[in-house]
């Protein structure tokens, strides 16, 4: 173990056979000359060696500070938990894993207003970030406002915003699950989401296109203790569907409890679809179908745009990642 007291520079060139004055360029940020190779090793001798708070200092003041913001939307249906969220808490594993192994740190923020952004991302010198949750003219009013570069990793936005957006085929996803649903004779089918727009309206009207029929919509309160207590009022009527597909799977787990625990059988009285594909699906019973989505894939996309904004101020592209819906024990045939 390096005791910092009597760590000197030339102790480190010397294990690294490079020159003294090779390590203090990479301590002051003056790396132009030097490979990438040499700075991460040099830079992981310091860190080995006590120079942790040295080199934070080293960090921001370069101009390529080698960090990487992600910013998460702290909107009011998390209750304050959004990194509980398994969709939300995926991302930033395999965001966390990609950044790194791009030779960038990571730098976490969970924000209510995505104009407080805009200072954080100048008094970390952030090299560029990826924004989760906002709406598309949060990210306008964001582009207007911000020289860094940044990717848009779960938001909605046509093609005039020329915003750097990866996204997934809501639409395609919704016409999976109705096509699924008609198939096992579900004629009778209600979606339920707490809005009516973007990635959830995309979603329902793939439901109907699958279902060739119009689905039900029931829009739900945002606060979970609401949440029961609309579901309590709409109890009766909820059980006059045969299928209910909700727009995430937190919403379909929560609606699953609710009715299992009023004594209604999942799939016999009711069959019940999520959406997302997170890992909380196989951990229940019945096990729930969802429309799963490739979250190492989407957030390796991620980081590949945005490398790619460093690089070039001019560039912005999206991509649009395919989806999937795996069947399950919570939906039942009907035919």
């Amino acid at each position: 173990m390096w005791d910092e007291r009597k760590v000197r520079i030339i102790d480190i060139a010397e294990e690294l056979g490079v020159s003294t004055a090779t390590v203090s360029n990479v301590l002051h940020g003056k790396t132009k000359k030097i490979s990438d190779a040499t700075i991460k090793a040099v830079e992981k001798k310091l860190e080995e060696s006590g120079y942790i708070p040295n080199m934070a200092q080293t960090l921001l003041a370069r101009n390529n500070s080698r960090i990487i913001g992600v910013i998460v939307n702290d909107h009011p249906k998390y209750e304050g938990h959004v990194f509980e969220d398994s969709f939300i808490a995926s991302s930033i594993n395999f965001l966390s894993d990609t950044i790194e192994e791009s030779g960038y740190f990571m730098m976490l923020k969970k924000a209510k207003n995505i104009m407080s952004v805009v200072s954080f991302s100048t008094m970390w010198n952030l090299d560029g970030m990826v924004v989760i949750g906002f709406c598309a003219d949060d990210y306008q009013n964001l582009r207007d406002h911000i020289r860094i570069p940044f990717v848009v990793y779960d938001g909605y936005m046509d093609k005039r915003y020329r915003i750097s957006n990866v996204t997934i085929d809501d639409f395609g996803g919704g016409v999976q699950v109705g096509t699924y649903l008609k198939n096992l004779g579900h004629k009778n089918v209600l979606c339920v989401s707490d809005n009516e727009i973007c990635m959830d309206l995309d979603r329902y009207r793939g439901l109907c296109e699958g279902l060739e029929r119009k689905a039900d919509f029931l829009k739900i309160p945002f606060k979970k203790e609401e949440r029961l207590k609309f579901y309590k009022t709409k109890a009766e009527e909820l059980n006059t569907y045969t299928a209910i597909f909700a727009v995430s799977d937190y919403y379909a787990l929560e609606l699953m409890s609710f009715l299992q625990r009023r004594c209604i059988n999942i799939p016999n009285d009711i069959s019940i679809v999520g959406f997302d594909g997170s890992s909380e699906c196989q951990k229940v019973f019945p096990a729930l179908a969802s429309v799963c989505q490739d979250t190492e894939k989407r957030a390796k996309e991620a980081i590949a745009l945005l490398l790619k904004m460093i690089q070039d101020a001019t560039f912005c592209d999206s991509v649009c990642l395919p989806v999937l819906l795996k069947e399950a024990e919570s939906v039942k045939s009907l035919v």
